[in-house]
C-alpha cells in the first residue's frame, strides 16, 4: 500500500470549469461507448453524467442493475444513525446544526448514548452510524473512544460521522472498535465551498479533502465519501467524486469505499438550495457511479422519500438507512412522547420503521441484511502498520 507523503501525491480537484467542459462536450456516441467499455476511464464517467445521457436513462438503469446484481446479489444492507450531539462550532449556511441557528443543543452522556444504542439494537439494527456536529472540545476522541468501548460488543459494526480527525486519532478509534468513517466534502467546488462555510474549522477545504486518506491510512476498514447535492453543479460533483474515489482506490486498495448522495433537506436556518437536483438527476448520478465503479457501496438514506427509495431498490444502491432520527436523544423521545424531536439536523423523507423498510425490500424480491461484518474478523486481518500521510 502506498500513501500520500507529499503535496504532489495528494488528491486535488480540477477546476469545476474544466469538469463542466468534460461533461458538456460528451455526445450520445460517447455514452454508448462508455456503456460498452469493460473498464471505464474518467472521460466515460463524464459521458454518463452528461446532458447527452439524460435521454438514455433507462439504458443506464439497466446496466447499473446488471452490475449491482452481479457484484452484490440481492442483498441490501440496513443501518441507523445515532446522533450523539448537535453542538457545533462551525457556521455552515446549509446545516441545521450551524452555530448560527437557535435550536435546543445537547450532548448525550455516555449512559444516554448507550440507552439510545440499546433501543436501536432491540429494533434489530446491527450496524449503527455515530453522528455529531463538529465541536472537538466537547466531542473529542476520549468521548468517542469511551462510547465505542461500551458499544462494540453489542453491534456488528460501528461507524462514525464526526469532525475530521488526524491519522493517530483514527487509529485509536479503530483499536476501540470503530471500523468505518464517513466524511463528506459537502461540495468539491472550492468557490462554492468558501461561500457556504462562513466560519469554523470546516472552512479548511484542503484539510477536509484529505480526511478520507487519513482515515484509510489509519487502517479503517471502510471509508465513505460524498457531496451534499444542492450546493453546486451535480454533474461536476459526480465527476469529482469519481476522481476522488479512483484516487483513493489506487492508494488504499485494502480499504472498502462507499459513496452517499445526500440531497439538501429542510432544516433550521431555512437555507434554499443553490442548485435544483431532481430525482432524475439523482438517479443518473447513482447509475453513473455504479457503472464507473462496480464494487463501491452506494448509500441511499432516509433523506429521500419512501416512494423513490423503493423504486431504486436493486438499481444501484446497496445500503439503506431506516427508522432514522437526526436529533440527539431522538429515539428515546420516540418511546416517551411520539415522533416530536427537538434540535434535529434536518427532517427525514422516509419515516418508516426498520420493519416496514425490510418488508418493502422483501416485497421487491431482495434480502435486507442487518449484519455483513463481525468484529472478530478485525482480529484476523493483517495488522501490519500502514504508512501515515503528512498532516
Amino acid at each position: 500500500m502506498t500513501a500520500p507523503s507529499s503535496p504532489q501525491t495528494r488528491f486535488t480537484v480540477p477546476d469545476f470549469a474544466t469538469l463542466k467542459g468534460l461533461v458538456s462536450q460528451a455526445t450520445v456516441d460517447d455514452v454508448q461507448a462508455a456503456l460498452r467499455r469493460e473498464h471505464l476511464r474518467i472521460e466515460d464517467l463524464a459521458a454518463l453524467l452528461s446532458p447527452a445521457a439524460e435521454t438514455m436513462l433507462p439504458l443506464l438503469a439497466a446496466e447499473s442493475r446488471r452490475i449491482t446484481t452481479l457484484r452484490f446479489g440481492r442483498t441490501t444492507q440496513i443501518y441507523a444513525p445515532l446522533y450523539l450531539s448537535n453542538l457545533c462550532t462551525n457556521r455552515c449556511a446549509y446545516c441545521g446544526f450551524s452555530a448560527d441557528n437557535r435550536i435546543a443543543r445537547r450532548k448525550l452522556s455516555l449512559e444516554e448514548a448507550e440507552a439510545e444504542a440499546e433501543i436501536l439494537r432491540k429494533r434489530g439494527f446491527q450496524h449503527i452510524l455515530l453522528v455529531s456536529g463538529e465541536a472537538p472540545a466537547a466531542l473529542g476522541v476520549d468521548y468517542l473512544e469511551a462510547i465505542a468501548l461500551r458499544l462494540r460488543d453489542r453491534f456488528a459494526a460501528l461507524s462514525i460521522e464526526v469532525q475530521p480527525l488526524n491519522t493517530e486519532e483514527y487509529a485509536r478509534l479503530f483499536a476501540a472498535g470503530i471500523t468505518a468513517v464517513a466524511v463528506y466534502q459537502e461540495t468539491y467546488d472550492r468557490r462554492v465551498y468558501d461561500k457556504v462555510h462562513l466560519s469554523g474549522r470546516k472552512c479548511d477545504y484542503d484539510y477536509r479533502l484529505e480526511t478520507p486518506a487519513r482515515a484509510a491510512a489509519a487502517g479503517m476498514r471502510e471509508v465513505g465519501i460524498g457531496a451534499l447535492l444542492g450546493l453546486a453543479d451535480w454533474r461536476c460533483e459526480g465527476l469529482a467524486l469519481g476522481l476522488h474515489l479512483a484516487w483513493l482506490r489506487k492508494h488504499f486498495w485494502k480499504t472498502n469505499f462507499t459513496v452517499s448522495f445526500p440531497r439538501l433537506r429542510p432544516a433550521a436556518g431555512s437555507f434554499e438550495p443553490l442548485v435544483h437536483v431532481t430525482e432524475a438527476h439523482l438517479s443518473q448520478l447513482i447509475f453513473a457511479l455504479r457503472i464507473f465503479d462496480p464494487d463501491v457501496g452506494l448509500i441511499l438514506s432516509t433523506r429521500e422519500e419512501e416512494r423513490y427509495r423503493d423504486g431504486m431498490l436493486g438499481l444501484g444502491p446497496t445500503r439503506y438507512s431506516a427508522g432514522s432520527c437526526t436529533a440527539p436523544g431522538g429515539y428515546s423521545q420516540d418511546e416517551e412522547k411520539g415522533d416530536h424531536h427537538d434540535g434535529e439536523q434536518f427532517s427525514v423523507g422516509d419515516h418508516r420503521s426498520i420493519g416496514e423498510v425490510c418488508a418493502a425490500i422483501r416485497r421487491k424480491g431482495f434480502d435486507p441484511v442487518c449484519k455483513d461484518w463481525d468484529r472478530e474478523f478485525q482480529h484476523l486481518e493483517d495488522q501490519e502498520p500502514v504508512p501515515v500521510p503528512a498532516e
